[in-house]
């Protein structure tokens, strides 16, 4: 961006220590200034007047902070995670959030592995002994990596660069991801398994997997007492996805043989059962802990800083977006990206193909950010990494998906429709489309897999599709009611009695894994739920 020799310069305020490289990186066009972000007496009055704030881990840009800065227009954080930064008080704030999704995969990859060496080598505490002054030789005898299996749980970007990795060390690589197309693991020299046949092969085993409701506790007694006595099992990915009880009794009892942890349930972790076992090696949450991965970090994000501040797209904005994009189409963002996740939520697969049609008034613009949207909504809920506009389409790319734009003038029913339509591997389409309604523009669900709906697509929704029959809603809201989840909206489509029939649920929060299974059980017919908050 450039500034006209009388007009102030926008501020940055950096209020963490950052490379010297982000400060390069933001070039001529800020007034810098610094603070200490981690003290709160300093940080507050220091936001007041800055139109943008680059921080790492130690300072929260909260609800609070976001009241007192009367200019901010972005939070930038150099690094991955965001659970210093309040995004939704951003997002009704009207500020936009960035981080450098992909600034650490390398450094987590090499991580992975280099606790995975550690453990079946026995570094750690053969290091303590020889400090403690013993020379304990045979009783840390280790095994090696060359021809073992390892079984990578989630291939994403980074369960995809440690796979490369240990493919070097000569090891057989199977991995589990219901996400990903065996064609595209094929490629890789990878072979796509499901979980328990991953526990039942592998000799080794790395969990790359973002956390969500699906995700937590996905690791348990019951997966590990199928695994074999000589796992060797590391989680550099997220805390909780492996139980942590679970783990502790596996290598205890000797279920399994060794674990490799840089990560935990709750975070700062210094006491923990684990940390007494010799057979575990703990690092305290170091995968982006790298000169590089913190340089690459800040300056992707004073890049992103200079586009949200010169009014053009950034592309790695986790709430709003800005750039050059029609005010007509700008509304259609969010909904399009909800979309997206609802297609994913009810397809269960990564589509081999997804056509995103934008029909109506808004294609006389350009509407491609819509596709990019989709593509960000489809990917979020079933990758490691932080979906962006940058990278969605690579995603769609490594997973042998066809993706097309589709746009036309008629709307015979509403002002402008997007869908997103999409063919599953054994040929079923799945569909999804929504609209916006009102001088509010308030989003509206009105299709699912050709089965006309009107509802608002809230943070909590539930699909499910039966034979229709008399008794199903009332049996659902007993569920539901024993669950404690409450139903803000239903609505039931058919299209001729006895024939299919679909739920559309709204709730008001998520439904229990206990419920949903009963509810499958009862309609005997497919159940998809989907949280978008």
């Amino acid at each position: 961006m450039t500034t006209a020799p009388n007009q102030a310069r926008p501020v940055v305020l950096i209020a963490e220590e950052l490379s010297p490289a982000t400060i390069e990186a933001l070039g001529p066009d800020f007034e810098i200034r610094s603070c200490n972000g981690a003290d709160r007496a300093e940080l507050l009055p220091a936001i007041a007047d800055v139109d943008a704030i680059l921080v790492r881990s130690a300072t929260r840009v909260d609800a609070e902070a976001l009241a007192a800065a009367k200019r901010l227009k972005v939070v930038a954080r150099a690094g991955v995670g965001l659970d210093n930064v309040d995004v939704k008080a951003a997002t009704q704030s009207g500020v936009m959030v960035v981080n450098a999704p992909t600034s650490n995969i390398v450094s987590a990859a090499e991580l992975a592995v280099a606790l995975m060496l550690a453990a079946a080598r026995h570094i750690s505490p053969a290091h303590a002994a020889l400090r403690g002054g013993e020379w304990k030789r045979s009783k840390y005898t280790g095994i090696e990596l060359y021809e073992k299996t390892v079984g990578i749980v989630g291939l994403g970007r980074i369960g995809v660069l440690v796979a490369q990795r240990l493919s070097a060390f000569g090891m057989k690589v199977i991995a589990y991801d219901p996400y990903v197309q065996a064609g595209r693991a094929a490629q890789m020299g990878v072979r796509l398994v499901d979980l328990d046949t991953l526990l039942a092969e592998s000799d080794f085993m790395s969990v790359h997997l973002p956390k969500t409701p699906e995700t937590v506790g996905l690791i348990g007694a019951e997966q590990l007492a199928k695994a074999k006595k000589s796992l060797v099992l590391v989680n550099a990915a997220r805390g909780g996805i492996v139980d942590e009880s679970a783990l502790y009794d596996a290598l205890k009892t000797g279920q399994i043989a060794a674990a490799g942890l840089d990560v935990f349930d709750t975070e700062p972790c210094t006491d923990s059962p684990l940390f007494e076992l010799e057979t575990v090696v703990a690092t305290p949450h170091l995968g982006a802990s790298t000169d590089e991965a913190q340089e690459k970090a800040g300056i992707a994000v004073a890049k992103s800083v200079r586009l949200a501040l010169g009014g053009e797209l950034v592309p790695d904005a986790v709430n709003v977006q800005g750039g050059v994009i029609a005010e007509d189409v700008r509304p259609g963002i969010p909904l399009t990206e909800k979309l997206g996740r609802i297609f994913t939520a009810l397809a269960g697969e990564v589509a081999q193909q997804v056509d995103v049609e934008v029909r109506g008034e808004i294609t006389e613009y350009d509407v491609q950010v819509l596709e990019l949207a989709a593509l960000k909504g489809v990917f979020t809920d079933i990758v490691e990494d932080q979906v962006s506009y940058v990278n969605a389409p690579l995603l769609a790319a490594e997973r042998g998906t066809e993706v097309r734009l589709v746009t036309e003038s008629e709307s015979p029913d509403h002002r402008n429709l997007i869908t997103i339509r999409g063919t599953l591997a054994d040929g079923t389409q799945v569909s999804v489309s929504g609209t916006l309604i009102g001088i509010a523009q308030r989003e509206r669900l009105v299709e699912v897999n050709g089965f006309d709906l009107d509802i608002e697509p809230t943070d909590h929704l539930a699909f499910l599709s039966y034979t229709d029959r008399p008794g199903m809603v009332g049996t659902l809201g007993g569920i539901l009611g024993a669950a404690s989840v409450n139903i803000a909206g239903m609505q039931v489509s058919r299209q001729q009695q006895g024939g299919e029939a679909l739920v559309a649920l709204s709730v008001d929060s998520a439904i229990p894994a206990e419920a949903l299974a009963e509810i499958e059980a009862v309609v005997d017919g497919a159940v998809r739920a989907v949280d978008l908050a």
